[in-house]
């Protein structure tokens, strides 16, 4: 009985191996495990890298979560919620006069203000 890659196999020795119905089980295998399953390396690859970025935010927002919570701890003092009233919203006492002094340098343009 011949057999159907003869030829090929004597013209080429290191492709023998392939006759072999274990390395065509385990090649089968690695392909389907790379390509095709719903766990393949590069589905993997994609899961793992959206996992990096998540975490990325992670710590970002917690980050941020410590600086407000600083911010906030601050403005429970009367004092300090006074200041920050005062500087970020021109607050002002009863009968007192605020005058707000701007320099060319942090005056916007016209073309770039918004509405």
């Amino acid at each position: 009985m011949k057999k159907p890659f003869g030829k090929l196999i004597t013209r080429y020795p290191f492709l023998k191996f392939l006759g072999n119905k274990y390395v065509l089980v385990l090649i089968g295998l690695a392909v389907w495990l790379m390509f095709l399953d719903n766990y393949s390396y590069f589905e993997n690859r994609t899961i793992n890298k959206e996992l990096e970025e998540l975490e990325e935010n992670k710590a970002y927002y917690i980050q941020e979560i410590k600086k407000d919570s600083s911010s906030i701890k601050q403005l429970n003092n009367p004092d300090q919620t006074e200041k920050y009233a005062r500087e970020k919203y021109y607050m002002k006492r009863e009968n007192e006069d605020i005058y707000i002094i701007e320099f060319e340098d942090n005056v916007p343009d016209e073309d770039t203000k918004s509405l």
